[in-house]
Protein backbone atom coordinates (compact mmCIF):
# COMPACT_ATOMS: atom_id res chain seq x y z
CA UNK A 1 0.00 0.00 0.00
CA UNK A 2 1.36 3.41 -0.94
CA UNK A 3 1.94 5.90 1.90
CA UNK A 4 0.28 8.99 0.43
CA UNK A 5 -3.22 9.77 1.59
CA UNK A 6 -5.95 9.55 -1.04
CA UNK A 7 -8.97 11.85 -1.24
CA UNK A 8 -12.13 11.51 -3.33
CA UNK A 9 -14.07 14.68 -4.11
CA UNK A 10 -17.38 14.23 -5.90
CA UNK A 11 -18.43 16.90 -8.39
CA UNK A 12 -14.82 18.04 -8.61
CA UNK A 13 -14.51 18.95 -12.27
CA UNK A 14 -15.56 22.55 -11.58
CA UNK A 15 -16.31 25.14 -8.92
CA UNK A 16 -15.64 24.54 -5.25
CA UNK A 17 -14.93 20.84 -5.77
CA UNK A 18 -12.16 21.61 -8.25
CA UNK A 19 -10.63 24.14 -5.87
CA UNK A 20 -10.77 21.67 -2.97
CA UNK A 21 -9.01 19.07 -5.12
CA UNK A 22 -6.34 21.62 -6.05
CA UNK A 23 -5.81 22.63 -2.40
CA UNK A 24 -5.61 19.06 -1.11
CA UNK A 25 -3.08 18.20 -3.83
CA UNK A 26 -1.01 21.11 -2.57
CA UNK A 27 -0.94 19.33 0.81
CA UNK A 28 0.66 16.28 -0.79
CA UNK A 29 -2.53 14.27 -1.07
CA UNK A 30 -3.49 12.17 -4.10
CA UNK A 31 -6.82 13.58 -5.28
CA UNK A 32 -9.46 11.69 -7.20
CA UNK A 33 -11.42 14.19 -9.25
CA UNK A 34 -14.91 12.73 -9.21
CA UNK A 35 -16.99 13.68 -12.23
CA UNK A 36 -20.07 12.33 -13.98
CA UNK A 37 -18.36 13.13 -17.29
CA UNK A 38 -14.96 11.45 -17.34
CA UNK A 39 -13.63 13.74 -20.08
CA UNK A 40 -14.37 16.82 -17.98
CA UNK A 41 -12.77 15.16 -15.00
CA UNK A 42 -9.64 14.46 -17.02
CA UNK A 43 -9.38 18.09 -18.09
CA UNK A 44 -9.76 19.19 -14.46
CA UNK A 45 -7.15 16.67 -13.28
CA UNK A 46 -4.67 17.96 -15.86
CA UNK A 47 -5.18 21.48 -14.52
CA UNK A 48 -4.31 20.30 -11.00
CA UNK A 49 -1.21 18.29 -11.87
CA UNK A 50 0.34 14.87 -11.34
CA UNK A 51 -1.31 14.31 -7.96
CA UNK A 52 -4.78 14.36 -9.56
CA UNK A 53 -6.60 11.49 -11.24
CA UNK A 54 -10.01 11.68 -12.92
CA UNK A 55 -12.61 9.25 -11.60
CA UNK A 56 -15.95 8.69 -13.29
CA UNK A 57 -18.68 8.71 -10.66
CA UNK A 58 -22.34 9.60 -10.99
CA UNK A 59 -23.76 9.80 -7.47
CA UNK A 60 -27.24 8.92 -8.77
CA UNK A 61 -26.02 5.70 -10.42
CA UNK A 62 -25.24 2.79 -8.08
CA UNK A 63 -23.31 0.91 -10.75
CA UNK A 64 -21.11 3.96 -11.34
CA UNK A 65 -20.46 4.32 -7.60
CA UNK A 66 -19.60 0.64 -7.22
CA UNK A 67 -17.21 0.82 -10.18
CA UNK A 68 -15.53 3.88 -8.67
CA UNK A 69 -15.06 2.13 -5.31
CA UNK A 70 -13.61 -0.90 -7.06
CA UNK A 71 -11.19 1.26 -9.07
CA UNK A 72 -10.03 3.07 -5.92
CA UNK A 73 -9.30 -0.22 -4.17
CA UNK A 74 -7.58 -1.73 -7.20
CA UNK A 75 -5.49 1.25 -8.31
CA UNK A 76 -4.85 3.14 -5.09
CA UNK A 77 -5.43 0.60 -2.33
CA UNK A 78 -6.82 3.11 0.13
CA UNK A 79 -9.16 6.04 0.72
CA UNK A 80 -8.49 8.51 3.53
CA UNK A 81 -10.75 11.46 2.73
CA UNK A 82 -14.24 11.57 1.23
CA UNK A 83 -15.72 14.92 0.33
CA UNK A 84 -19.35 14.72 -0.74
CA UNK A 85 -19.51 17.87 -2.83
CA UNK A 86 -21.71 16.96 -5.83
CA UNK A 87 -25.03 18.80 -5.67
CA UNK A 88 -27.70 20.46 -7.78
CA UNK A 89 -29.97 23.37 -6.90
CA UNK A 90 -32.68 22.57 -9.45
CA UNK A 91 -33.26 20.50 -12.56
CA UNK A 92 -32.44 23.36 -14.91
CA UNK A 93 -36.05 23.95 -15.87
CA UNK A 94 -36.12 27.23 -13.96
CA UNK A 95 -33.09 28.73 -15.70
CA UNK A 96 -33.11 32.52 -15.76
CA UNK A 97 -35.28 32.91 -12.67
CA UNK A 98 -34.02 34.58 -9.52
CA UNK A 99 -33.65 32.75 -6.20
CA UNK A 100 -36.81 34.48 -4.97
CA UNK A 101 -38.79 33.61 -8.11
CA UNK A 102 -37.63 30.01 -7.98
CA UNK A 103 -38.64 29.80 -4.31
CA UNK A 104 -42.19 30.83 -5.21
CA UNK A 105 -42.30 28.15 -7.89
CA UNK A 106 -41.24 25.45 -5.45
CA UNK A 107 -43.40 25.89 -2.39
CA UNK A 108 -44.74 22.77 -0.65
CA UNK A 109 -48.11 23.53 -2.27
CA UNK A 110 -46.83 23.58 -5.83
CA UNK A 111 -43.39 21.95 -6.09
CA UNK A 112 -43.39 19.08 -8.56
CA UNK A 113 -42.46 15.68 -7.20
CA UNK A 114 -40.20 15.25 -10.23
CA UNK A 115 -38.22 18.38 -9.29
CA UNK A 116 -37.94 17.49 -5.62
CA UNK A 117 -36.97 13.88 -6.29
CA UNK A 118 -34.25 14.93 -8.74
CA UNK A 119 -32.68 17.32 -6.22
CA UNK A 120 -32.85 14.89 -3.32
CA UNK A 121 -31.55 12.05 -5.49
CA UNK A 122 -28.25 13.92 -5.88
CA UNK A 123 -28.02 15.93 -2.67
CA UNK A 124 -29.26 13.32 -0.20
CA UNK A 125 -29.54 9.80 -1.58
CA UNK A 126 -26.41 10.27 -3.69
CA UNK A 127 -24.41 11.18 -0.60
CA UNK A 128 -25.71 8.15 1.28
CA UNK A 129 -24.96 5.84 -1.66
CA UNK A 130 -21.38 7.09 -1.94
CA UNK A 131 -20.92 6.84 1.84
CA UNK A 132 -22.07 3.23 1.90
CA UNK A 133 -19.86 2.24 -1.04
CA UNK A 134 -16.73 3.98 0.25
CA UNK A 135 -17.08 3.18 3.96
CA UNK A 136 -15.23 -0.16 3.79
CA UNK A 137 -12.20 1.63 2.35
CA UNK A 138 -12.47 4.48 4.85
CA UNK A 139 -12.64 2.04 7.76
CA UNK A 140 -9.31 0.58 6.66
CA UNK A 141 -7.61 4.00 6.71
CA UNK A 142 -5.70 5.04 9.86
CA UNK A 143 -7.82 8.14 10.43
CA UNK A 144 -10.33 8.82 7.67
CA UNK A 145 -12.29 12.04 7.25
CA UNK A 146 -15.70 12.64 5.67
CA UNK A 147 -16.85 16.14 4.79
CA UNK A 148 -20.38 16.75 3.56
CA UNK A 149 -20.69 20.05 1.72
CA UNK A 150 -23.93 21.52 3.02
CA UNK A 151 -25.49 24.99 3.09
CA UNK A 152 -26.64 27.47 5.68
CA UNK A 153 -29.88 27.56 3.69
CA UNK A 154 -30.66 24.19 5.26
CA UNK A 155 -30.40 25.35 8.87
CA UNK A 156 -33.76 24.80 10.59
CA UNK A 157 -32.74 27.00 13.50
CA UNK A 158 -31.89 29.93 11.25
CA UNK A 159 -34.97 29.58 9.06
CA UNK A 160 -37.22 29.34 12.11
CA UNK A 161 -36.24 32.94 12.86
CA UNK A 162 -38.79 35.33 11.26
CA UNK A 163 -35.95 37.77 10.58
CA UNK A 164 -33.65 35.30 8.81
CA UNK A 165 -32.52 36.43 5.37
CA UNK A 166 -32.93 32.92 3.92
CA UNK A 167 -36.39 32.27 5.40
CA UNK A 168 -38.39 33.47 2.39
CA UNK A 169 -36.57 31.08 0.05
CA UNK A 170 -36.72 28.02 2.32
CA UNK A 171 -38.57 25.25 0.55
CA UNK A 172 -38.70 21.49 -0.05
CA UNK A 173 -36.16 21.50 -2.88
CA UNK A 174 -32.54 22.56 -2.43
CA UNK A 175 -32.81 24.07 1.11
CA UNK A 176 -34.62 21.08 2.60
CA UNK A 177 -32.26 18.69 0.83
CA UNK A 178 -29.43 20.33 2.75
CA UNK A 179 -31.42 20.00 5.97
CA UNK A 180 -31.65 16.29 5.23
CA UNK A 181 -27.94 16.19 4.44
CA UNK A 182 -27.22 17.71 7.84
CA UNK A 183 -29.32 14.96 9.44
CA UNK A 184 -27.34 12.36 7.48
CA UNK A 185 -24.09 13.94 8.65
CA UNK A 186 -25.12 13.63 12.28
CA UNK A 187 -26.30 10.05 11.75
CA UNK A 188 -22.97 9.13 10.14
CA UNK A 189 -21.02 10.81 12.92
CA UNK A 190 -22.99 8.90 15.55
CA UNK A 191 -22.48 5.62 13.71
CA UNK A 192 -18.73 6.20 13.53
CA UNK A 193 -18.10 8.02 16.81
CA UNK A 194 -16.22 5.07 18.30
CA UNK A 195 -13.88 4.87 15.30
CA UNK A 196 -11.06 7.20 14.17
CA UNK A 197 -13.31 8.47 11.34
CA UNK A 198 -14.63 12.00 11.73
CA UNK A 199 -17.73 13.20 9.86
CA UNK A 200 -18.54 16.89 9.58
CA UNK A 201 -20.64 19.27 7.50
CA UNK A 202 -19.44 22.57 6.05
CA UNK A 203 -21.32 25.42 4.42
CA UNK A 204 -18.91 27.19 2.05
CA UNK A 205 -21.08 30.30 1.81
CA UNK A 206 -22.66 32.06 -1.16
CA UNK A 207 -19.93 31.28 -3.66
CA UNK A 208 -19.96 32.24 -7.31
CA UNK A 209 -20.42 28.86 -9.05
CA UNK A 210 -22.57 27.14 -11.63
CA UNK A 211 -24.84 25.96 -8.79
CA UNK A 212 -26.27 29.47 -8.43
CA UNK A 213 -25.70 30.63 -12.03
CA UNK A 214 -22.64 32.53 -10.78
CA UNK A 215 -24.78 34.89 -8.70
CA UNK A 216 -22.67 34.23 -5.59
CA UNK A 217 -20.47 36.84 -3.98
CA UNK A 218 -17.59 34.72 -2.69
CA UNK A 219 -14.68 33.13 -4.55
CA UNK A 220 -14.10 29.39 -4.92
CA UNK A 221 -10.89 29.85 -2.92
CA UNK A 222 -12.96 31.22 -0.02
CA UNK A 223 -15.51 28.44 -0.41
CA UNK A 224 -12.90 25.68 -0.37
CA UNK A 225 -10.95 26.91 2.65
CA UNK A 226 -13.09 25.46 5.46
CA UNK A 227 -13.77 22.24 3.58
CA UNK A 228 -10.03 21.63 3.30
CA UNK A 229 -9.42 22.54 6.94
CA UNK A 230 -12.04 20.08 8.14
CA UNK A 231 -10.78 17.38 5.76
CA UNK A 232 -7.36 17.67 7.41
CA UNK A 233 -8.53 17.67 11.05
CA UNK A 234 -6.21 16.04 13.56
CA UNK A 235 -7.07 13.13 15.88
CA UNK A 236 -8.26 15.32 18.75
CA UNK A 237 -10.66 17.37 16.63
CA UNK A 238 -14.45 17.11 16.88
CA UNK A 239 -16.87 15.08 14.80
CA UNK A 240 -20.52 15.80 14.02
CA UNK A 241 -20.06 19.56 13.55
CA UNK A 242 -21.52 22.09 11.11
CA UNK A 243 -19.25 25.06 10.38
CA UNK A 244 -19.09 27.98 7.96
CA UNK A 245 -16.32 29.55 5.88
CA UNK A 246 -14.93 31.25 9.01
CA UNK A 247 -14.85 27.98 10.99
CA UNK A 248 -17.73 29.25 13.13
CA UNK A 249 -20.43 26.82 14.31
CA UNK A 250 -23.66 26.94 12.32
CA UNK A 251 -26.86 25.88 14.12
CA UNK A 252 -28.55 22.77 12.75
Amino acid sequence: MQDQRVALITGANQGIGLQVAHDLAAHGIIVLVGSRDLARGEVAAQRIGEAAHALQIDVTDHASIAAAANRIRTEFGRLDILINNAAISNTGKQEGTSVQEYALLTRPSNVSFEEMRAIWETNVFGVLAVYQAMLPLLREAPAARIVNVSSGAGSLTRNSDPNASTRSSFGPGYPASKTALNALTLAMAIELEHTPIKVNAVTPGFIKTNLNNYAGTGTVEEGAREIVRVALLGPDSPTGTFTDANAATVPW
